[in-house]
């Protein structure tokens, strides 16, 4: 037996998430059939991250395991061969039995796309928020100055998130932007819990409108009240950017 990392990118539109769900077509289930049909075996990939329904990602590791009967090259071109133009698989390599790409990852990064422009841009439709006004963006990063360090991220807690711990450290937080109306927030940490950073994204919308001020992002952490916190962005507009280990 060997063991297997794949690089994967995917645009998540059409998918109810990354894990096997019961009903509707998931990112796992789809390459887990391709890869079968390819392979002859049963194959289980393991994440490193579950992207929720609707979020993408332009890097997400995943591994498993085959009876190495096929080269890595055939893996990589014959999986792709197969799978739906939405779905990637952007390298392929042999890793220790031991790896598993969820526990040994050393941090993963997100990125939230947001378009601030009066008129929406079809370009920009499928994979950013699209927000008429504009926002206060040196108080959005105030507040994302906040964010970074070790915290307790129960205000930022989605429903139904079955993580042991809410603690979190985030490595790097920064808005920027990247073309004319289009702004990146970029989140980097040792993990993160269900819709963490939708709802950060969310609550920092807030602090650009004017809603909340930039301090209130801090006092959420000891409140630990996901209700005292923003609302959930859009899963459109959210990439999980790369897992590094």
């Amino acid at each position: 037996m060997r063991r297997i990392k794949l690089t994967l990118a995917y645009d998540g539109t059409a998918y109810r998430g990354f894990q096997v769900q019961p009903n509707g077509r998931t990112i796992q289930s789809v390459a887990e059939e391709a890869l079968c049909r390819l392979l002859q075996e049963p194959v289980k990939l393991r994440a490193a991250g579950r992207t929720d329904a609707g979020v993408h990602a332009r890097e997400q590791a995943v591994d498993f395991a085959d009876s190495g009967s096929r080269p890595l090259e055939t893996v990589l071109r014959g999986g792709n061969a197969l799978l739906p133009a939405d779905i990637r698989i952007l390298s392929a390599e042999e890793v220790p039995e031991s790896f598993n790409a969820r526990r040994d990852a050393k941090e993963k990064e997100y990125r939230y796309f947001l378009h601030l422009s009066p008129v929406a841009s079809p370009f920009f439709s499928r994979h950013a928020w699209h927000l008429e006004k504009q926002l206060d963006l040196d108080a959005m990063r105030e507040g994302l100055g906040h964010v970074v360090g070790e915290h307790d991220f129960s205000s930022f807690r989605g429903q139904g998130c079955t993580a042991k711990t809410t603690v979190r450290t985030v490595f790097r937080a920064e808005l920027r932007e990247e073309v004319p109306s289009l702004f990146s927030l970029r989140i980097a940490g040792n993990g993160f819990l269900r819709h963490m950073v939708r709802n950060l994204v969310g609550t920092l919308v807030d602090v650009g409108k004017g809603k909340i001020p930039p301090e209130r992002v801090r006092e959420l952490f000891s409140l630990k009240k996901r209700a005292e916190a923003g609302p959930t962005a859009p899963a459109h507009g959210l990439f999980l950017w790369a897992v590094r280990y």
